[in-house]
């Protein structure tokens, strides 16, 4: 690439995780990559730790910044992109992009891109993608050569004024992304903290399975995961499974004995698993990281893909004909799997009977979004994450517009059921006259009484943030 000046960064757009804007020219004699990201894209959080490793590596001569370009509207609001920062630990500067003006200025076409400073603020490389860490490794160590060589190199750390330093979070539940309601039981991935919360129906903690983040089997104590998310439950053999997405795994709680073990994502090629649901012997896998839907059988924990080419668009059709975009929320009449398609912001149908995916309502589009209901492909919903099937109707998680829908499957009619409070609401579950939500930003847990609407937020006697259980 020829060397070419590197457009200024805006001193007058909000900045996160730091006391004061960032200007290339104060950052002459360091190496600046920008990442240009937004935080629904599971391609963008794929890469977060590359970032870190590096960031960490170069500690004295490399500086991160973040450039949070939105696709949604929601994830325009500053406020949104603090919460993210703090659900996904980023530790680096964020610039918030409005209107896309440093993304244009940069040339940049697809989330996550790179664009490379060198330290005399020219671009010198631009990667768009996952799996860069060892291409941008091995241009640092070439460009820290080359600059030392021409003395235009100044080693030196900054401080930074984090996010989590200036609010830290230390609610009792801290993200959780999925909840699942049972006869004696709630389940909650207490994503942010890494665990598993059990507690009864009416809040009195049973279990906390989960040490901090990690990727460990063993007892409930030592186990470890990393930001998990969808459940299902077997309630005759007492065993919760979880995927345990930024593992890339399938973890299966056996209650009887208290331990925890990995049953799929150590030899296999598993991408941020997102939801589960289990039908028959099977359990269905919304895999986020890779746009399909895959299915695990639970007598020889061997995986597959059961719908979906992989590629992130969508197409109805037949099973391996079809495209999903990021499915992250997944449930089950019994018969059909329903799929809450997020990048898309559509409800997607599964016949496994018929062998045949069909969209029930959302435009299908990956551009095309909003909050309006209505019937069909005129829904506009916005990234939901989260689904619940009950007496013949769909319960929608429409997380960027801070709502939950409800759908009728048969003819794609969907109205707005509740949305008065929650702050992206990311996952659902019915039981005995409640709809339990996972309201995500507000770190907690709500129950909706299904015949008089009214809203509860649920109180967890003996939970603490994982912060403080470990300190007492």
């Amino acid at each position: 690439m020829s060397r070419i000046r590197a457009p200024k960064l805006p001193q007058n757009y909000p900045w996160l995780n730091t006391d004061k804007p960032f200007s290339l020219k104060q950052l002459r004699g360091r190496i600046v990559i920008l990442d240009f990201w937004t935080y629904c894209c599971i391609n963008c959080l794929h890469v977060l730790p590359d970032l870190k490793y590096l960031e960490q590596k170069y500690k004295d001569s490399v500086t991160v910044i973040g450039v949070h370009s939105a696709k949604f509207d929601r994830e325009k609001e500053t406020e949104n992109i603090r919460q993210a920062i703090l659900r996904y630990d980023i530790e680096h500067p964020v610039l918030v992009d409005r209107d896309f003006r440093v993304w244009q200025e940069y040339a940049v076409k697809a989330y996550p891109t790179f664009a490379v400073i060198d330290p005399q603020g020219y671009v010198v490389a631009s990667l768009t993608g996952e799996g860069k860490r060892e291409i941008l490794d091995e241009l640092i160590e070439k460009l820290i050569q080359q600059h030392q060589e021409k003395g235009t190199i100044d080693f030196q750390e900054f401080d930074l004024i984090l996010e989590k330093q200036k609010t830290p979070l230390i609610t009792p539940l801290a993200f959780p992304g999925k909840v699942l309601a049972t006869d004696s039981k709630l389940f909650i991935t207490d994503s942010g903290h890494n665990r598993i919360v059990v507690s009864n129906l009416d809040g009195e903690v049973l279990h906390l399975i989960g040490s901090g983040i990690g990727f460990k089997d063993g007892c409930f104590e030592e186990a470890e995961f990393s930001a998990p998310q969808g459940m299902a439950f077997d309630k005759v053999n007492n065993i919760l499974y979880v995927a345990d997405t930024e593992n890339h795994a399938i973890r299966k709680i056996d209650f009887k004995s208290q331990k925890v073990e990995t049953i799929a994502g150590i030899n296999e090629n598993l991408n941020s698993p997102w939801d589960l649901v289990k039908l028959g012997n099977k359990l269905f896998i919304a895999m986020a990281g890779c746009h399909q839907i895959w299915e695990l059988d639970l007598a020889s924990n061997y995986v597959k893909v059961c719908a979906g080419r992989g590629a992130e668009s969508c197409f109805d059709g037949s099973l391996l004909e079809s495209a999903f975009a990021q499915p992250s929320g997944i449930a089950t009449n019994g018969s059909e799997l329903y799929i809450a398609d997020s990048e898309v912001s559509s409800i997607r149908s599964i016949d496994l009977e018929k062998q045949l995916v069909k969209t029930i309502c959302g435009s299908g589009d990956l551009n095309a979004f909003g909050d309006f209901d209505g019937q069909g492909f005129d829904v506009r919903l916005q990234h939901c994450l989260g689904i619940e099937y009950f007496d013949g109707f769909l319960y929608i998680a429409d997380t960027y517009n801070h709502k939950i829908k409800l759908v009728n499957p048969a003819t794609g009619d969907c109205q707005t059921f509740s949305g008065e409070r929650f702050s992206e609401p990311s996952g659902l579950s019915i039981f005995d006259g409640y709809l339990y939500v996972a309201d995500t930003n507000n770190h907690a847990v709500c129950k909706i009484n299904l015949d008089t609407l009214a809203v509860k937020t649920m109180e967890f006697s003996g939970l603490c943030s994982l912060d403080v259980c470990l300190l007492d």
